[in-house]
């Protein structure tokens, strides 16, 4: 599956940041656009406007680098700022927030075409597929988590299991139009549509895990 190469290890120059960044930005771009068999290491030192030794120094081999590339799109998708939000905001347009930002991220043509390279890829590589899942849809849901244990602990959610609540409410937010942006057959919501959405979504999710003070 993997191009893998035998190179010497051992001190040398410093890798150069700068490089390292245009290999992922390459890597990241090969391998949506192709997929996985279609993304060669020469293609990629092509893309990044380096030499092929180059990318070996920086990653040991194919599989290397695709996790590594797999884990930076993660990462540029999901910046810290995704859950950090005024201490005063209401559990209500907090979830409205949230809601809106995740279903944007999900539904760009990055994440999508992300997604659709994993489902082609399925059963192919078990460690590759767990990085995709631990840097992505269960970073979302810790995050999710501390969010609602917040809230609970304001009075403002009952939630006895914060980590399948937060399942639900991504659940519900995906929905079915994400699946048929993934096959094809649907566009993207347009602002107005997206946020009358998640509104929906929040309100549902505030009928069941709601208080008194949250609805």
């Amino acid at each position: 599956m993997s191009e893998k190469k035998s190179r010497p290890s051992g001190p040398g120059r410093p890798k150069d940041p700068a490089k390292r960044r245009a290999i992922l930005h390459a890597a990241q771009e090969l391998f949506l656009r192709n997929g996985y068999e279609g993304a060669s290491m020469e293609a990629i030192a092509g893309e990044a406007g380096v030499s092929k030794l180059t990318v070996y120094s920086h990653f040991t081999d194919k599989d290397t680098l695709y996790a590594a590339a797999i884990r930076h799109v993660c990462e540029s998708q999901m910046p810290q700022l995704f859950f950090e939000h005024p201490a005063e905001t209401d559990i209500r347009t907090l979830l409205a927030r949230i809601g809106d930002a995740f279903c944007t991220l999900i539904n760009g043509p990055e994440s999508l075409a992300l997604h659709r390279l994993l489902v082609r890829m399925a059963g192919q590589d078990a460690k590759l597929t767990q990085l995709f899942y631990e840097a992505g849809p269960q970073r979302v849901c810790e995050g999710m988590v501390q969010v609602l244990q917040g809230a609970a602990s304001r009075g403002e959610l009952e939630v006895e299991t914060p980590i399948n609540a937060a399942r639900h409410f991504f659940c519900l937010l995906k929905g079915d139009h994400n699946f048929r942006l993934l096959i094809g057959y649907d566009q993207p919501m347009n602002a107005a549509d997206r946020q009358r959405h998640v509104a929906e979504v929040v309100a549902i999710f505030l009928r069941i895990y709601g208080t008194d003070t949250a609805c």
